[in-house]
């Protein structure tokens, strides 16, 4: 038995573990990390000799269903009223390298199930990777006396036949093709080597491929059973420039469902390099209040609490600064706010939610009104609504409302526009900090960015601290033209008219 632990923490993984903890990937099962060791019954040579085979799913496309089949039978033997069952089977490769040298790859290998049983009014959830049939039923009976001694819900419940999802058009979520590690390791050298050899460039975090293939299947005791096949690929490098205690760090990635849509690893490693060195020397500024544009990198943060603002769950609980807001003029008219889980390619696209009930494309925010919570079935009970398809879960928890791929719609000038109409302000390029409170609407994080003087980005700012309510943001927003799909929340870039800037 041979362990390969993890030698560094991969820019990949920094990248989405800061940018994007809580990325609902299929239906809500976070990945923590990318490219974490794992143990395999064998050498490390005859380990890394196993990478030249494709990458293929370790359970075969008819199983996937049948084991979610088996465990709503076995769940209904061991005295379940109701029950649903979430089969996940998935497989990830990840190269990574650091100054031109080759690191870390790891491929791991997983099938896991979730399932949830009811008695009565109530419900309980286990998870298990091992599926054998002795397995499974020990997972059923602790269910079920799980279920029992648990609290009655009425409002969690199973999705009936009415509000479940029928055939699809073809997504386009699985890529047929399947890169070879030779290719994943060129990647990673174009990266790097293409951000190295600027000027400046002093160091490098390193650079890393990714590519995941996925079966997912959902079964309810009602009678839903489907099942789909997904992939993503990553490309990520993250570089330093300056020198000593002047050192500026910054990284640039590309994600998508076919390798093929995946930027060129040149230009990647060109923009980590330009994100890096526009970092340097940076200043100070006094505290005052200016227009603040945030480059969608920051963009995307802002959306995201939108979103968890206007997820059922905050609602129903009445946690939401936005719960009595259905139907008001939130932003200005030229905004909207799209949702949409059918979007060709999209990384946050699914042909069903996660309790079978079908999805499809919906206006959030039409010209600026808010016109859409999001909703699963627990949420949608308790605010006697009707389900918009938005459930995710994963293998150990229940369904919640979650967005898919959300999105601002592109405005009409583009960020220079928007950046020259500005004497004096803020051009955000990365924030950190507690962000958005839901309950109040309150807004203050930590920013670092490019300072705007005569409409021009002028000169580095750094260990500033950007605040104001959120809804006085939402209020002026203003969208460029530049939206471009990245990730599962995407916007372009924003531009809000006020905020509070505390600097030295």
């Amino acid at each position: 038995m041979v362990s390969f632990p993890r030698k560094r923490e991969s820019s990949l993984a920094v990248f989405l573990d800061t940018r994007f903890r809580g990325y609902d990937s299929e239906f809500g099962a976070v990945k923590e990390e990318i490219g974490t060791g794992m143990t395999l019954n064998s050498s490390k040579t005859h380990w890394y000799l196993r990478f030249s085979a494709a990458i293929s799913v370790p359970m075969s496309e008819t199983d996937i269903l049948s084991v979610a089949q088996q465990a709503l039978d076995t769940a209904k033997a061991c005295g379940a009223d109701a029950a649903d069952a979430l089969v996940v089977d998935s497989v990830d490769l990840a190269v990574s390298q650091r100054l031109g040298i080759p690191e870390d790859t790891e491929r791991a290998e997983s099938s896991g199930l979730g399932l949830r049983v009811f008695v009565g009014h109530k419900s309980a959830i286990v998870s298990t990777t091992d599926l054998s049939k002795a397995a499974l039923m020990e997972a059923c009976e602790r269910a079920v006396a799980m279920a029992r001694a648990s609290l009655d819900d009425p409002y969690t419940m199973l999705a009936e036949s009415s509000v479940w999802a029928g055939e699809v058009a073809d997504l386009q979520l699985h890529d047929s093709h399947e890169p070879d590690i030779d290719w994943m390791r060129e990647q990673c050298a174009r990266m790097e080597d293409t951000a190295r050899s600027k000027a400046g460039i002093t160091n490098s975090q390193g650079a890393d491929a990714q590519i995941s293939r996925n079966r997912i299947a959902l079964a309810t005791s009602a009678g839903f059973a489907r099942r789909y096949e997904s992939s993503s690929s990553s490309l990520s490098v993250t570089v330093l420039a300056g020198k000593g205690d002047k050192m500026e760090r910054d990284y640039a990635y590309s994600m998508a469902r076919h390798t093929a849509d995946l930027q060129d690893a040149h230009s990647i490693g060109e923009l980590a390099a330009q994100r890096a060195l526009q970092r340097l020397n940076p200043k100070k500024v006094s505290t005052q209040q200016v227009p603040v544009i945030f480059d969608p990198r920051v963009g995307r943060s802002l959306l995201s609490s939108f979103a968890s603002a206007i997820s059922g769950t905050s609602i129903a609980r009445g946690t939401s600064f936005l719960k009595n807001r259905m139907g008001e003029e939130l932003f200005p008219q030229a905004i909207s706010i799209i949702d949409d889980p059918h979007r060709l390619r999209g990384l946050g696209s699914k042909p069903f939610d996660a309790e079978g009930v079908k999805n499809g494309k919906r206006v959030i925010v039409e010209q600026g009104r808010l016109q859409s919570w999001l909703l699963d079935m627990r949420s949608a009970a308790q605010l006697g609504l009707h389900t918009t398809g938005h459930a995710v879960r994963g293998l150990g928890s229940a369904p919640y409302p979650s967005s898919t791929n959300l999105y601002i719609e592109a405005g009409g000038k583009s960020p220079q526009a928007l950046i020259a109409e500005i004497e004096n302000g803020f051009y955000v390029t990365d924030a950190f900090g507690s962000g958005v409170n839901i309950v109040t609407g309150d807004y203050s994080q930590g920013a670092s960015g490019l300072w705007i003087e005569n409409g021009q980005l002028s000169y580095a700012v750094s260990e500033l601290t950007i605040a104001g309510n959120v809804c006085d943001m939402f209020a002026t927003l203003q969208a460029a033209n530049d939206l471009h799909f990245e990730t599962a929340t995407n916007t372009p870039t924003l531009c809000v008219e006020r905020m509070m800037v505390a600097g030295a």
